[in-house]
């Protein structure tokens, strides 16, 4: 058997900035806790709680006083802000450049709609960590779309100007951004439609390289967080394409009784997959593998 780890698989440089300040500030064996889940991960997450980090909501701000709190690479919106501030809480802020970019992108299309009467719409998943801090940008008047039935929420006799969580696939991007274009085109009013493609790029090319990675292989153990976006959708993306894919979190969803019909096993991730987790799996199917055998 021979079981081959896709290179371009693993953190993005969002989220390995995000742990190495989380690590950097555990070692100095401070109180630390996190705004949500610092990774969607829970292997990941496990372990750097065992080194010390809390997570905590967003609502226990409120109730916390003089410590320190981190900002994951989803980035927050301004209000969590205001309360760190109000209570004097130290804010460690690990938001991704790409998303911070983004943040200050849409409040500058905000303001500017405002002018006009116009709209924001975000292509997300409402209620992801990253939306949410976009809509904040906006004071929450920004419309979340994900699919084609949320298009009937936006008005589009306004301007319109439309963004992407840097998650999200490029194709279901377009594609919506295509329908909201034809729409606008039906009413004469193509002219007053922006579009940003705010789509983070190494998310873009992963669905690429993950395809051509599948090929190469029998089979492929897609390893992801139950709750990462992006790894469910390159996950189902990868199933579409080749059938022999299976979506596992740990060693633990793993039969070897099933891995033993291939020959040839890859194995990759989404950007919130540590590539410590990939290659223990792997380790771990080579190791069950020949006590299989025996």
């Amino acid at each position: 058997m021979e079981i081959i780890i896709e290179q371009q698989a693993g953190f993005c440089f969002g989220v390995v900035s995000a742990i190495e300040t989380c690590e950097r500030e555990l070692a100095k064996n401070n109180a630390l806790y996190c705004i949500g889940d610092i990774v969607h991960n829970s292997e990941e997450v496990e372990r750097l709680k065992r080194l010390g980090l809390k997570i905590i909501e967003v609502g226990d701000l409120e109730k916390m006083r003089d410590c320190k709190v981190m900002i994951r690479a989803h980035g927050e919106p301004p209000a969590t802000y205001l309360t760190a501030k109000r209570n004097n809480i130290e804010i460690i802020d690990a938001t991704c450049p790409i998303v911070l970019k983004l943040q200050r992108d849409v409040k500058r299309g905000y303001e500017q709609m405002k002018q006009q009467n116009g709209q924001i719409v975000i292509f997300g998943k409402k209620g992801h960590a990253e939306v949410v801090g976009l809509e904040g940008q906006t004071d929450n008047t920004a419309v979340v779309v994900s699919k084609m039935e949320d298009l009937d929420k936006i008005d589009f006799l306004r301007p319109l100007h439309v963004f992407s969580q840097t998650t999200k696939s490029r194709e279901e991007f377009e594609t919506i951004v295509e329908q909201i274009r034809q729409r606008k085109q039906q009413l004469g009013k193509e002219s007053e439609l922006l579009v940003t493609d705010s789509i983070c790029k190494r998310v873009g090319s992963r669905s690429k390289t993950l395809l051509e990675f599948a090929d190469k292989v029998e089979a492929v153990l897609f390893v992801s967080g139950k709750h990462s976006s992006n790894g469910i959708y390159l996950y189902q993306l990868c199933k579409q394409h080749k059938p022999q894919t299976y979506l596992i979190s740990s060693k633990e969803d793993i039969s070897i009784e099933e891995m033993t019909k291939y020959n040839t096993i890859g194995i990759s991730g989404a950007t919130s997959t540590p590539m410590w987790l990939m290659e223990q799996i792997r380790d771990y199917v080579l190791e069950a593998f020949e006590n299989h055998k025996l």
